[in-house]
């Protein structure tokens, strides 16, 4: 005979850690829970016994959507817990002294209505039981929810990871035979838009030894598709760690005098003192950075600084070209930087004389680099984790094509940090010698990494 799910459930239920006898000496292993849930070795075994014997009747076994082990055990445990709720319902309202649930009120069951949830396991059919006085509101089922909360977070979820809403609607038909649409799942990542208010105005650390500042483009439709820019700011703590400082959405090209007015917001949020900024190069930068925090020092990114120099060489070429200028970079002092950049224009003058033009050009905001203890070096230099980050930014942002308005870009892009860290901070440690970066800062900047977090 096929053995049911139903039947499981109520003949193979889990027993609590008391009547397991866990605490004797050669208790049977069987008759222990398993989980944190209760279900029971033995209910376990049945249910592999149940998918054995589908196995050997040719069914097969299917796990999740229409059909599905999963969505049937589902099923049953949500009308259990729809029957329970009905049941305190009704014995709280009878509890009421003269209430609607009296005994002059005579509040009683009434029948039931069908309900399709959308489950993280499939869809699932329950019958909502009612009330005659109507007033029972399930909390497992709110009175319009189609959906559980799980559904929900694994909607978020892909879309952090950087699937469209097309895609997501393509994933739950075929994996779950879950029918939705693109706007249920534009729905859905809404509710990321009040957690990403508040994380784009929480408090900051007041000083930072280091920050990067970058900025990405994507596509907006704004009357007509146009390429914006979208502003990123990210940390290194003084605990040695990633912090992403916030997300900004640009009106036209990447600009320092915009660049001051994010400068200012995140000054705004409590930080009061940044020893270095490191960014791609602006020719304004500068002057805007020391408005805000006089005393910063502003860096030109290598990493930018190589990339722009592999733009005028031939793919070919980038390994000997990036081999010769890393002499340039990892000279001891600025002198012998001089000289470097002259045997690399020696080389390479003649065949890609813009190169060379670029290191002159940044050379004022390269050189504070060369004054670095190698151990800051290292802290400034190694960029891999920004560049990780704005590639999976870009990733995100590619896959959508354009973006309807800038909140849609910015929700994308807020979903795939908390992709990196539920927190939205986007932790990471920087290095593993970050104790000697930390003492090299405190001597080279004046103790003022120390005073400003005292």
């Amino acid at each position: 005979m096929t053995m049911t799910v139903d039947h499981l459930i109520e003949t193979a239920g889990g027993v609590s850690l008391a009547e397991s006898g866990a605490g004797a000496e050669g208790a049977d292993v069987k008759s222990m829970p398993v989980s944190q849930h209760g279900l029971s070795a033995e209910l376990l075994e049945e249910l592999a016994a149940l998918a054995a014997e589908k196995t050997r009747e040719g069914d097969g076994l299917r796990l999740m959507g229409e059909g599905g082990l999963l969505p049937e055990i589902a099923q049953h445990l949500m009308q259990s817990a729809l029957e329970t709720e009905m049941d305190l319902h009704l014995v709280e309202e009878a509890g009421r002294v003269g209430g609607r649930g009296s005994r002059s009120g005579g509040n009683t069951r009434n029948g039931y209505r069908s309900k399709k949830v959308m489950t993280e396991v499939g869809p699932v059919v329950v019958q909502v039981p009612r009330d005659r006085l109507g007033t029972f509101t399930p909390r497992l089922l709110p009175r319009y929810g189609r959906r559980t909360g799980a559904l929900d977070e694994m909607v978020l979820s892909l879309t952090a990871k950087g699937l469209t809403s097309g895609e997501i609607v393509a994933h739950l038909a075929e994996v779950y035979q879950m029918a939705t649409s693109k706007e249920t799942v534009s729905t859905i990542t809404d509710k990321a838009l009040d957690s990403m208010a508040d994380w784009r105005t929480r408090p900051l650390d007041p000083v930072y030894p280091v920050v990067f500042i970058d900025a990405i483009h994507v596509k907006i439709r704004d009357g007509h598709v146009a390429n914006r820019p979208i502003y990123v700011a990210i940390a290194v703590t003084a605990d040695g760690y990633r912090e992403i400082l916030g997300l900004w959405a640009g009106t036209g090209g990447e600009g320092a005098k915009y660049w001051q007015t994010v400068l200012t917001e995140i000054k705004n949020r409590g930080v009061r003192d940044v020893l270095m900024l490191v960014c791609d190069g602006l020719s304004a930068l500068p002057e805007a950075v020391n408005t805000v925090w006089p005393q910063t020092v502003v860096q030109t990114c290598i990493v930018h600084l190589i990339r722009n120099s592999l733009r005028y060489s031939s793919r070919r070429d980038w390994a000997e070209v990036a081999r010769d200028l890393k002499p340039v970079y990892t000279a001891v002092n600025e002198e012998q930087a001089r000289v470097r950049l002259g045997e690399f224009a020696e080389k390479w003058g003649t065949k890609y004389p813009s190169i060379a033009g670029t290191w002159e050009r940044a050379w004022s905001e390269f050189v504070p680099f060369l004054g670095l203890p190698d151990a800051i070096r290292q802290v400034v230099y190694t960029t891999n984790a920004i560049e990780s980050l704005n590639a999976r930014y870009r990733r995100a942002a590619s896959a959508c094509g354009h973006f309807p308005n800038e909140q849609a870009a910015l929700k994308r892009l807020y979903l795939t940090t908390l992709a990196l860290d539920p927190t939205g901070r986007g932790r990471q440690r920087w290095n593993n010698h970050w104790k000697s970066a930390l003492n090299e800062f405190d001597l080279l900047f004046d103790g003022r990494l120390t005073a400003g977090r005292a």
